[in-house]
């Protein structure tokens, strides 16, 4: 759960009518509202839209929610590209550059990038009075000129730093893509405090696991539970030239969700994860696949800081 300033003038309207919004969604009167970002396929994989938002029904711990707000649509989007460049990147660098460059030429044109790259500390690939961009080809100039790969891997680190960035982003739509093989040999946090973190955000997550069958670090399942627990996708490409297309899948998805909020019930300070599942029902009654994430627990029991204190 996350605060969202809802700019919606129909949620002072009676009875949480369904809200189809023409351009990307705005946030705007002071409510506290667990937000979805909702992928809906169809039995063969391919993304089902225009679906109304009678067909979405919400449960928070099992009791059916009332939605307040509803959007179909190709929003623009806060996009992290968090990049391992410990050692172990070497070999990849170039061609997981070219492929980045390719995903933001197929994602929403008003979309913004925020890039890291990692090893035992996080850091910036734009210069240091841009944090996000647009521009394709200014992200793969920065990541040629600034993505070196040497050193140890501090992932569980990185991951929390990127979550608070994200926070800066312009576009509530969150979501952050990994490319990594998982493996941490040098962070003071835990999995466990960051997956913590991820659920009290609401941010996607989508994995990209760059493997080498040589390393005892790696740790994909550790990328797949985050993916799981946010509705994003887990990917273990086979070989470094498939990460163009395993992108180009994930810009796909990213454009292809709806996004529903509802007003949880009252916390009464219980930090505890909240597990929350989605049911779609299809116009002709077809089974649908629903991906979004499957619980969060309220702002206010977990934060995420940036470890260096900057901002």
């Amino acid at each position: 759960m996350r605060r969202l300033i809802l700019v919606i003038a129909a949620l002072a309207m009676a009875g949480g009518s369904a809200i189809i919004a023409q351009d990307a969604p705005h946030f705007s009167a002071h409510s506290d509202l667990v937000v979805l970002d909702i992928a809906v396929t169809d039995g063969r994989g391919g993304f089902v839209g225009g679906l109304p938002q009678q067909s979405f029904h919400i449960f928070e711990e099992g009791r059916p929610q009332d939605v307040s707000f509803f959007a179909e649509q190709d929003a623009p989007a806060t996009i992290g590209l968090l990049i391992d460049s410990s050692g172990s990147m070497v070999e990849n660098r170039s061609r997981v550059i070219a492929a980045i460059e390719t995903f933001a030429l197929a994602s929403h044109p008003e979309d913004e990038f925020l890039p890291l790259a990692f090893n035992e500390r996080v850091a910036a690939v734009l210069p240091p009075d841009r944090r996000f961009t647009s521009d394709a080809g200014e992200l793969r100039t920065a990541l040629t000129r600034n993505l070196s790969a040497y050193g140890r891997t501090a992932f569980h680190d990185a991951l929390a730093v990127t979550l608070e960035r994200l926070g800066h982003g312009t576009h509530e739509r969150r979501a952050l893509i990994i490319l990594s093989d998982g493996g941490d040999n040098a962070s003071h946090r835990s999995f466990d405090e960051v997956l913590r973190q991820v659920q009290a955000s609401n941010v996607v997550i989508y994995s990209v696991a760059l493997l080498d069958p040589l390393s005892r670090d790696q740790n994909p399942k550790a990328l797949r539970r985050l993916a799981e627990a946010t509705g994003g996708l887990a990917f273990e490409p086979s070989r470094v030239s498939a990460v163009g297309g395993v992108l180009g899948t994930i810009a796909a998805d990213i454009r292809s969700r709806y996004t529903l909020a509802y007003a949880p019930p009252e916390s009464n300070g219980d930090s505890r994860l909240r597990r929350v599942h989605v049911t779609v029902q299809g116009p002709t009654g077809g089974k649908l696949k629903v991906r979004t994430r499957t619980g969060y627990i309220p702002a206010a029991g977990a934060t995420v800081s940036d470890g260096s204190g900057s901002r």
